[in-house]
């Protein structure tokens, strides 16, 4: 899986196309709204910070950098004035990306303000375990049964995912590796709000045979490890929980910023006709990022660090 997403050739280093975008559809690709409800967010952290001379906003696995440059656009003039803005990925830097977004292959070591990672931890690879054995996979996408689990990557079952990847208990991915890689990210946040959101499981609902799958040109595809396709897992974000952490849905994460799938006024539609029609395309947007079975069922794991929770 790390050769594949990110080895020689790999799905998210090779250079050309459009990114991330060109095939798959995250919530920042389906509307605006996304990145005006993160902006409100970096607003709440500002003002629990005290409005420092310096606002960090970091965004981690920036694709091509278009939530950073979204966020910026939404935020009020004098904040953006003090944004420090960060876009972490370890591809080339896009032509024509806004100077002021420094654009890294790790996170600042010292956060003030907000790091937000969307979809980021689906990619960090992952083991697969099944009957008590690691499961190998060559580029050609055909499993062979490895070595017995080591006793950290065991114990991480036994904890976090009951009954899965162990002797005749079916297959499971093994999260420790994710969890690790958060707890390294949150931790750049001396003062401010650390946001991973990312389609998950938590420990009462573990799919018995595990979430592995590929994605390439919008559709889903077996999880070739070649490096021509998008190779992902769901995420246990409550094994990524750090002390203090708060687990919402996008759906109630996006209803406390202000985004909600609720439809104009019809009467609207009389005295501002084109306000109608840019209220419903909104809506619309809306209860995309928020529908059930969809987007918004998706996990936000946050953890302040050093101010008073933010939801």
């Amino acid at each position: 899986m790390e050769a594949a997403l990110y080895g020689p050739g790999g799905f998210y280093v090779r250079p050309g196309g459009d990114g991330p975008a060109g095939h798959f559809r995250t919530s920042v690709h389906a509307s605006a709204l996304f990145a005006g409800a993160v902006a409100r967010l970096l607003e709440r952290v500002d003002e629990a910070l005290g409005r420092p001379a310096a606002l960090d906003l970091v965004d981690m696995a920036a694709g091509r950098g278009e939530l950073v440059t979204g966020v910026l656009a939404a935020l009020p003039a004098d904040t953006a004035a003090r944004v420090r803005p960060y876009a972490v990925e370890c591809a080339p830097r896009p032509a024509g990306l806004d100077p002021r977004i420094a654009w890294r292959d790790a996170p600042p070591a010292a956060v003030t303000g907000l790091l937000f990672a969307n979809e980021w931890l689906d990619n960090v690879p992952l083991d697969l375990a099944e009957d008590g054995r690691y499961v190998l996979v060559d580029p050609a996408g055909t499993e062979h049964p490895g070595a017995p689990l080591e006793p950290a990557d065991a114990a991480w079952l036994e904890r976090w995912w009951p009954g899965g990847g162990l002797t005749g208990c079916g297959r499971a991915e093994i999260g420790r590796a994710r969890d690790e890689a958060w707890a390294a990210a949150a931790a750049t946040v001396h003062r401010g709000l650390a946001v991973a959101v990312d389609y998950g499981h938590t420990r009462a609902d573990r799919p018995p045979y595990g979430t592995l799958t590929g994605f390439r040109d919008g559709r889903e595809v077996r999880p070739v490890p070649d490096g021509s396709c998008d190779v992902t897992a769901h995420v246990a974000l409550d094994s990524c929980a750090g002390p203090g952490a708060v687990l919402l849905t996008q759906r109630e994460a996006l209803a406390a910023l202000g985004v909600r799938g609720t439809r104009p006024p019809l009467a609207l539609a009389a005295t501002d006709p084109a306000g109608y029609v840019r209220a419903l395309a909104a809506a619309g947007e809306a209860a995309e990022l928020t529908a059930r079975g969809g987007l918004g069922d998706f996990g936000w794991l946050t953890e302040p660090r050093g101010i008073a929770p933010v939801f």
